[in-house]
């Protein structure tokens, strides 16, 4: 009988954050893949776990990945720990349970910490719709598309970054996305830790006078619906209104609709939009 993998959340900073059934399972289980062996050795030592580790990171997940599935077709349980939080939210854990499921080795999650959950909750910004980008791209192409796209981004925006990026981050978001409202926290659920609900230019300029420490998420609010239909009504009166009726018409929409959705595009009845016409 094949074994299975577990994946087990590990405390993001106060070890008291564990939960009973992730203990019970790294004793339990033959193997612990973990992100860093010698930083999860302090974890395992705490809690008196004495079972085997073997490395599971970025350099080597695909081919680490098919010996850890050898294993657990050979019957063996494997726990799949990273350095904190959740396995599998931007980190290689991911393309350890997609492999899983392509070799037909079943896939268990025990639930616990996560720091871009853990920063949204305390956030006080909106928490019903929300999109977690983690780090953002370092290359430079990469990074504009994606800071392109969130412009328009109406849920809350939740990012990764390390303390030496910080400010550089901060300058991108206020020229990118506006002077928006922006939660920060650091060192979250250690001793030190830290939540600031600001506006992006005021923390930019805290951070400018006091060197950023620690490891942070930045959650952001969302563009507001209010705001891009205004935004959409002053580019669509920028054009005239037959050629506002052409993009309509240019898409196949009969001239009779066309002037319904031109007129509501515009704030402005129908007959305007008829007598603007002739």
């Amino acid at each position: 009988m094949a074994g299975k993998l577990f994946l087990c959340a590990t405390p993001i900073g106060n070890l008291e954050d564990i939960t009973y059934r992730v203990l019970r399972t790294l004793k339990e289980v033959d193997l612990i893949a973990a992100e860093d062996t010698r930083n999860s050795i302090k974890l395992l030592n705490h809690f008196e776990i004495k079972t085997p580790m073997t490395s599971y990171h970025e350099y080597n997940k695909i081919e680490k990945a098919y010996q850890l599935v050898d294993k657990m077709r050979e019957g063996k349980n494997i726990a799949l720990i990273t350095d904190a939080g959740t396995p599998g939210i931007s980190d290689p854990g991911e393309d350890l349970v997609r492999i899983c499921y392509e070799e037909g080795i079943e896939v268990t999650s025990l639930p616990g910490p996560a720091a871009c959950i853990t920063a949204l909750t305390m956030s006080g910004l909106p928490t019903r719709r929300f999109a977690f980008e983690a780090f953002l791209p370092r290359e430079k192409k990469e990074r504009a598309l994606v800071l392109e796209q969130l412009k328009k981004e109406t849920r809350t925006i939740i990012l990764y970054e390390a303390p030496h990026h910080l400010v550089k981050t901060l300058e991108e978001l206020l020229e990118a996305l506006g002077n928006r409202k922006i939660a920060v926290c650091r060192e979250l659920t250690k001793r030190y830790e830290e939540k600031t609900l600001a506006s992006i230019s005021e923390m930019l300029d805290y951070y400018k006078e006091n060197e950023p420490r620690g490891e942070y998420v930045l959650v952001l609010e969302g563009k507001s619906f209010e705001t891009i239909a205004e935004e959409e009504k002053k580019s669509w009166e920028a054009m005239t209104i037959e050629e506002h009726m052409a993009i309509y018409e240019g898409q196949g929409i009969d001239r009779k609709e066309a002037m319904k959705l031109v007129a509501k595009d515009r704030g402005i009845s129908k007959r305007d939009v008829y007598q603007a016409l002739l």
